[in-house]
Order: structure tokens, then sequence, then C-alpha cells
């Protein structure tokens, strides 16, 4: 009877202890106006300063939007997506990216990325703030030629200025390819695209160059996987030529991977949970002249 009476105590205790972890669980509010729980375990170092503030992924190829990409470019090509594909997806046989590692390539929305990811130890919070969207990771496969399309609409707001600030969030950080954008071309506007004004299809070709992917010739009639977010899939911004692409190939999916789980796992598993010397700056993928 002693031992029982003590228990209870004890029992209270434990639960009054567990209510009070449960209810400082830390939670951010999306720019969806979601409220989502962050893993508070989840803990990496950076040695360097991440550039997504003040707009500078809109502006020109930035560390942060290499180290981006390459979470979804390795997501794809080290196999881990395949255990993210829909459930109607993996019925109809699609449960890989139908292409190998020199046909994969990665673009990320210079819009999407929203502060800077500071040197020192961050977490779930700090990653949630950089990309407030609560973006899933697309496959899209598109001809070289539909993917030097996508590049030219979506760099259609460079040079950067105030006035352009709103058209250059379709600007695409990249891994696994090269490009330039000759800005001392002017774009050549087509029929409006979207409700905003902000963006326009590409009435022809000739600002945007690509000079490789992969380490190999670009080749405008290959097909090439190009991992991206849901919200290019769908069209967002000037991503319309991505769009159109999804749409003519059935392959073409949405997985439930979250793109900042993505990241972290990246991290995780290729950093060691350290973002290095390697990120220190933008790694030449992009040239803006």
């Amino acid at each position: 009877m002693k031992f029982r009476k003590a228990a209870a105590p004890i029992l209270t205790i434990l639960l009054v202890c567990a209510l009070a972890l449960s209810a400082s669980a830390s939670t951010f509010t999306d720019a969806h106006g979601t409220v989502i729980e962050l893993d508070d375990t989840l803990e990496a170092y950076a040695d360097v300063t991440l550039s997504g503030a003040e707009d500078a992924a809109r502006k020109g190829e930035t560390n942060l939007g290499d180290l981006w990409a390459d979470a979804l470019r390795w997501f794809a090509v080290s196999g881990a997506i395949n255990e993210a594909f829909e459930e109607d997806d993996v019925t109809a046989g699609n449960t890989a990216v139908a292409a190998d590692a020199d046909h994969i390539v990665a673009l990320w929305n210079g819009g999407n990325l929203r502060a800077d990811l500071p040197a020192g130890r961050f977490g779930a919070e700090q990653l949630a703030e950089v990309l407030p969207y609560p973006n899933r990771v697309a496959v899209v496969y598109m001809t070289g030629e539909q993917l030097l399309e996508a590049l030219e609409a979506s760099s259609q707001g460079l040079p950067y200025t105030a006035e352009t600030a709103d058209a250059c969030a379709s600007f695409m950080q990249v891994s696994g390819l090269r490009y330039t954008v000759d800005t001392a071309k002017a774009f050549d506007r087509g029929e409006a695209y979207g409700e905003s004004g902000n963006w326009f299809r590409a009435a022809s070709l000739g600002r945007v160059t690509i000079e490789e992917v992969n380490g190999r010739p670009f080749d405008p009639a290959a097909v090439y996987a190009v991992i991206t977010s849901n919200a290019n899939f769908n069209g967002m911004d000037a991503s319309y030529a991505i769009k159109a692409a999804a749409e003519e190939n059935e392959r073409s999916t949405v997985t439930t991977a979250v793109v900042r789980d993505v990241v972290w796992r990246y991290i995780s598993a290729e950093l060691g949970n350290r973002i290095g010397e390697g990120y220190a700056r933008p790694q030449g993928r992009i040239t803006v002249r």
C-alpha cells in the first residue's frame, strides 16, 4: 500500500512533465498561415552564412541556392526519392526517377528562399524561415529545348531592380547544369502569363545559354529529369514551360516528400550536419552578364 500511495504523486509529476514538454514544442506559422510543428531534435552547424535575405537569390546565383538545389538533386540521384512516390504512381509502376544521373538536374526559384541561413548552430526553425512554404518535391521530364525555355522565361526579370523584383522571384538556382543569362539582350515578351502581370511567355529564345549538364554537352533533344517543387510543377510564377512538360509526360509527378525535410536529410547524410567551406560562395553555375 505504501508503494501505491507513493506511485500516484510520481505518476502525476511524470504526466505534468510530459504535458509541459509537449506544450513547449516549437511551432512555425508558414507563409500560408498554417501552423506546423518543428522537430527540435534537428541541429546542424554552418561555417559560413548562406545568403537568402534581401532578395539575394533573385539577383543571381547564391551559396544558399546551390545548397538547396544540390539537396533536391541528391534526393533523386541517391534513390532516396523512391520511397516518396505516391501510391497511385507506385501502382502504375512509377517508382523511381526514369533517368540516369547525367540527365538529372534540379531547379529552385529564388523567390522561395526568404532568409539567410546564418553561420553557427541552427535548427528546424531557421530552415523554416528560409523556406516558409509547404513545398513538396516534384519530378518533371523535359526535353532540353523545354528546359532552355523554362530558364529563359524564369530569367525575364533580370537584371534585378526594384521595379523587376517581383518578376525576378522566378529566377532559377540550379544543380547539375551551368547557364548564362545575357541581359544585354532584351527578353522577347510573348503573351502575359498569370494574373499578377509580372510574367510573360518567351516569344523566342536568345538570352539564355546552357553551357553543360553534369559535365556533358547540353542536348536540346535529350530528356532530362528536372527535380523541383510542386509549385513549379503547377506553373507558379513564370513556370509555364515546366507545367506544360509535366502535362505531356505522365511519369512527371509530385511526391510526398517535403522539401525542407529533404534539405535536412542532405545536410545530415552528405554533409555530416556541417555546411562547410564548399558552400562559402556561389559555385559558378550561373553567369548573369
